[in-house]
């Protein structure tokens, strides 16, 4: 069984519900904060350890800060997790987190959104393409979302946002990316942002830079007002 924490407005209403995929690193306070943030903007967040089947989170132990030697020592621990965690295992979580948050007597009725970062950002594509009826937005940062090639942009009906590191991706790729996304017709914003390396949304590592951070929920905030309004 999956651990993980939900957070979402102590109020009373029901409000959109919004799956949140973690980066490599797993459930840490940033994280918390994060969904304590959007959860502020008037959303259930769901945050699963899609690391479970290793234990429950922290599955590694981390640091307060994560930097220098500790990130590659860190890092080691965590890709053979990562390597674990297939297609089809991650297909078949999906499935299990949105049946589980849309159950919540806190989510309102109707279309979901998901959101991820790094490795999280992939699976929150692949979760929006295998639910693309019910999946009304889809958001990925510094994420490896192109890793399933071209086609896998195809069942895609969510609207998109992709915000790209700059060390990740270079002009050309971008392009080609959003020449893919054109091709399949997905409604969608991509781009890379200034000055940015990989992880730079995660306040706890020495990536972090706080501009890109506000322009992450300067896309992201909108994009689920757009796709998730009851009004």
């Amino acid at each position: 069984m999956a651990d993980g924490f939900a957070a979402f407005p102590d109020d009373g209403e029901r409000h959109p519900g919004v799956l949140m995929y973690m980066d490599g690193f797993g459930i840490r306070a940033v994280l918390r904060e994060m969904a304590l943030e959007l959860a502020g903007h008037g959303y259930y967040v769901l945050v699963p350890n899609f690391f479970y089947r290793h234990g429950p989170a922290p599955v590694v132990e981390l640091p307060e800060f994560i930097g220098g030697e500790d990130r590659s020592e860190i890092f080691a621990q965590v890709m053979p997790l990562l390597q674990a965690h297939t297609a089809e295992r991650a297909l078949r979580d999906a499935d299990a987190y949105l049946e589980f948050l849309t159950a919540q007597p806190e989510v309102a009725a109707g279309p979901v959104a998901v959101t991820g970062y790094c490795i999280g950002g992939l699976l929150a594509v692949r979760t929006a393409a295998a639910h693309p009826g019910q999946v009304a937005a889809v958001a990925a940062f510094h994420a490896p979302v192109s890793a399933d090639g071209p086609d896998s942009f195809a069942k895609l009906s969510a609207q998109v946002h992709f915000g790209h590191a700059e060390s990740d991706l270079t002009a050309t790729a971008l392009g080609e990316l959003n020449q893919a996304l054109d091709a399949a017709g997905v409604d969608y914003t991509s781009e890379i942002y200034p000055g940015t390396i990989h992880g730079f949304t995660m306040s706890d590592t020495a990536e972090f830079n706080p501009a890109a951070m506000q322009q992450h929920w300067a896309r992201l905030l909108p994009l689920l007002e757009r796709a998730l309004s009851t009004s």
